[in-house]
């Protein structure tokens, strides 16, 4: 295996929609409808029903008519244009929302999900799945300690839930540890571990079983989760940023941790 220090193209892989990346492995979806897996493959995350890791591209068997990929660390989902969603990989704390914590190295339906849009995976941590269906609703599935999921608990839950009292919702994105929404009226919301201030809530909250507002933020585009920040694009292009940031990561010039939202200086459309 070489390392590249510059670009090279992925052999034999033309007719790309969209990419997404694993912590080793990635996957295409090509405009076809279908997905292509390459890299580690330890826990089954490329769905070929092999363990084998794959230096070029291998097709996901069995599995057409995707509009949409989220990665894990070490699982996948793929939505459908039916609206159902698909896993597999590992399944140790029930990520794959087969009811199980079997690994699966092929495709396997998330049972009772239908009617999903949009869909999001933890991005750091023990591994949890979540889904927005066309009605609003949010529902969630896997890893649940800090309260990630939303639904009042800290079970793992190994088929989806639904998060209660949070409807509206167009986007999700998954952190570490906490999760964030974004609901059509461009409010943010956000659930679980806030230790670092990730959920914008004022606080360092440790659990948050259900979802708060994320504060003074609204008219939000797009939302996306660090392992233990958060970040907002706002609808006039500003870029907004809460959380840890011992490494810089909120761009506001400083390692100075912010428990609410705070603008990106001199960013903007």
């Amino acid at each position: 295996m070489t390392e590249r220090h510059t670009p090279v193209q992925v052999q034999g892989l033309t007719g790309v929609a969209a990419l997404a990346g694993g912590s080793n492995n990635s996957l295409a979806l090509r405009q076809n409808g279908t997905v292509w897996a390459w890299g580690n493959n330890y826990s089954g995350q490329l769905g070929d029903g092999t363990t084998i890791h794959r230096l070029t591209p291998v097709q996901v068997p069995g599995l057409t008519g995707v509009t949409a990929l989220a990665v894990g660390l070490l699982h996948t989902l793929a939505l459908k244009q039916d609206g159902t969603v698909w896993a597999w990989g590992n399944n140790a704390y029930g990520e794959l929302g087969d009811g199980t914590t079997t690994q699966r190295l092929t495709p396997v339906q998330v049972p009772g999900l239908t009617d999903v849009m949009a869909l999001a995976v933890s991005s750091g941590g023990p591994s949890y799945s979540l889904a927005v269906k066309q009605d609003g609703s949010v529902w969630a599935w896997g890893y649940n300690a800090t309260g990630q999921l939303g639904d009042g608990t800290t079970r793992n839950r190994l088929t989806p839930v639904q998060v209660p009292g949070l409807t509206g919702v167009t986007a999700l994105a998954g952190g570490g540890a906490h999760t964030l929404a974004l609901k059509q009226d461009g409010t943010v919301w956000a659930w679980g571990n806030g230790g670092l201030g990730q959920l914008g809530d004022g606080t360092t909250t440790s659990q948050r079983l259900t979802p708060v507002q994320v504060q003074g933020l609204t008219g939000v585009a797009a939302i996306s989760a660090g392992t233990w920040y958060s970040l907002a694009m706002k609808q006039d292009g500003t870029v907004w940023a809460w959380g840890n940031n011992g490494t810089g990561q909120l761009g506001d010039g400083t390692n100075n941790w912010r428990l609410t939202p705070y603008q990106v200086p001199g960013l903007s459309l």
